[in-house]
């Protein structure tokens, strides 16, 4: 069956599945648009031109209701609702067809995304925790895939996890209405800065105000004038102190509702953009509850045109399980030419792009297709030596990015225990581990926490040998990895966007596809450069 989903909202993406594979994911905010953008034309025009035939079923995610119709079924579902018999299952035309119309919630799409690509087999049962900017809740999957709401732990995580940060932001705007969406993940690595645990009783009435309220308040910095952390700044040491209390209150909330009221030894789903903070996974993976911790490489709304995809092939086949890879996003576009004369432009073996980033070159790393979900997982990195911290600082400055954002490692899966004390794969880079050493200060967070990917041969064979050649002339199979962006917009994928950030941004130069792009006025590739013609 070839199904077509698409999740028109907020991390819009077009999802194509085929007989139970995953054929590709295209998001709208990749190709440098704005981040968490909703769908856009483009996006569905190339969805389109990849088709090669029409297909059996156009699925259609749930979200807020958009379209007014005082008569007749609405055109797709909603938010929230788990029954099957909730589902619209139709005809409609489409390419001079006649095809199936399918469309679930979006509560359902995280459910079916984290279920559906976790190795879990199917018939199995397993409990699913969403946690998002609307939904906070434990989920219960039988063997015959009815799912079951077991409570909702706290409704809009996510929301009220990130609002601390503007609370002390100067330059948030406080008659905002909503948070931004980046500050979550700004939130997390101010968060590890904390050294006190135990809040002060003005924390303990803030953490109540937040957090007790059925939804978030919107009159809610309009009631927090008088707080300590109002407009304090996000250099100040008692709200970074804070940050990573409340973190882990809310981390708790849920905690103690999962060992009070889950059995024991049962797998765990993860999914909504919550899934992305990597400590709270590792917490998770920690408590020991559960057989096993799942989290897809794309838990935020990315993942919602999959999941809606999986929830069609379940209705319509009875499979409720994906076959799929990471790298199942768009081809690096090659059309357009950089400007002449501003690179040396060569091939270049991974031995030799190991030697120039050994030598303290930063560069952008293209290879095939692009990752699905937010995080750069080799294929559009931005790739340097991990041995100095100044690598750290000028990856931030290259990012446009705070300093006390930590910089992630990539490692060779074999070497991932003796680093980062990991003794299993981490391919998507969505748990933090304890460095071991004191040796890659550029990829250790300030508590020595690191953020890692693990790569194997199979797994991502271009980044493989690159690493395999880095540890044979360092002795350390680990590089910085950061991804390869404008701020504030989705993953570059195509040249002439390349060539425009590396000269807006500083870098050294970029591989694409094998080929070397040098910006012949670095001064470190130039003095690089000098020393390899000694």
């Amino acid at each position: 069956m070839d199904i077509v989903a698409y999740n028109p909202g907020h991390d819009g993406a077009v999802a194509h599945l085929r007989d139970g594979h995953l054929l590709s994911s295209i998001e709208a905010e990749k190709d440098s648009n704005y981040r968490y953008s909703p769908l856009a034309g483009s996006d569905i025009l190339d969805a389109i031109a990849r088709l090669d035939r029409v297909p059996d079923v156009i699925a259609a995610g749930g979200w807020w209701p958009r379209e007014a119709r005082p008569t007749g079924l609405p055109k797709h579902v909603g938010y929230r609702g788990l029954d099957q018999s909730e589902v619209i299952k139709t005809r409609r035309p489409f390419m001079a067809a006649e095809v199936g119309y399918f469309s679930s919630s979006h509560e359902r799409s995280h459910l079916l995304s984290a279920y559906g690509m976790s190795p879990i087999p199917q018939g199995e049962p397993c409990y699913a925790l969403i946690w998002e900017g609307a939904i906070g809740g434990f989920y219960e999957i039988d063997s015959d895939v009815n799912i079951r709401l077991l409570a909702n732990v706290m409704n809009q995580p996510g929301n009220r996890y990130a609002s601390i940060y503007g609370l002390a932001d100067p330059t948030f705007p406080k008659n905002a209405p909503f948070s931004r969406f980046s500050d979550a993940g700004k939130l997390m690595a101010l968060a590890s800065y904390s050294r006190r645990t135990v809040p002060t009783a003005a924390e303990e009435e803030l953490m109540k105000f937040l957090l007790a309220s059925v939804d978030i308040r919107l009159d809610l910095y309009d009631k927090l004038h008088s707080s300590p952390y109002f407009d304090v700044g996000i250099e100040d040491e008692e709200f970074r102190n804070f940050a990573g209390i409340y973190s882990d209150r809310i981390f708790e909330t849920f905690a103690r509702f999962a060992q009070a009221n889950l059995r024991r030894g049962i797998p765990l789903v993860i999914a909504g953009g919550c899934g992305l903070n990597c400590d709270w996974n590792a917490k998770w993976r920690d408590t020991g509850l559960f057989s096993e911790v799942f989290v897809p490489p794309v838990p935020n709304d990315s993942g919602s045109a999959i999941g809606t995809a999986i929830d069609a092939q379940f209705h319509f086949t009875g499979n409720a399980k994906l076959e799929w890879d990471v790298y199942s996003g768009l081809p690096f576009v090659m059309d357009g030419n950089v400007l002449d004369g501003r690179y040396d432009v060569l091939d270049v073996s991974p031995a030799e792009v190991a030697r120039m980033l050994s030598s303290g070159l930063i560069l952008g790393w293209v290879n095939g297709r692009y990752e699905i979900g937010p995080r750069a997982l080799g294929n559009r990195s931005i790739l340097a030596a991990p041995f100095d911290d100044g690598a750290r600082v000028r990856l931030n400055e290259i990012k446009q990015r705070e300093q006390f954002r930590p910089i992630a490692p990539v490692c060779l899966e074999a070497d991932a225990a003796k680093w980062f004390g990991l003794e299993r794969q981490s391919p998507y880079m969505l748990f933090t581990s304890i460095a071991t050493t004191d040796a890659l200060p550029a990829v250790t967070h300030v508590n020595g926490s690191a953020r890692l990917q693990t790569v194997n041969e199979q797994s991502n064979s271009a980044l493989f040998d690159l690493l395999v050649e880095f540890k044979a002339r360092t002795g350390f199979g680990v590089l910085c990895n950061t991804s390869l962006n404008f701020n504030g917009k989705g993953f570059i994928n195509n040249l002439e966007d390349l060539d425009t950030y590396a000269w807006e941004s500083g870098l050294d130069g970029f591989v694409v596809n094998g080929r070397a792009f040098l910006r012949r006025n670095s001064m470190q590739y130039i003095d690089y450069r000098e020393r390899e013609r000694r």
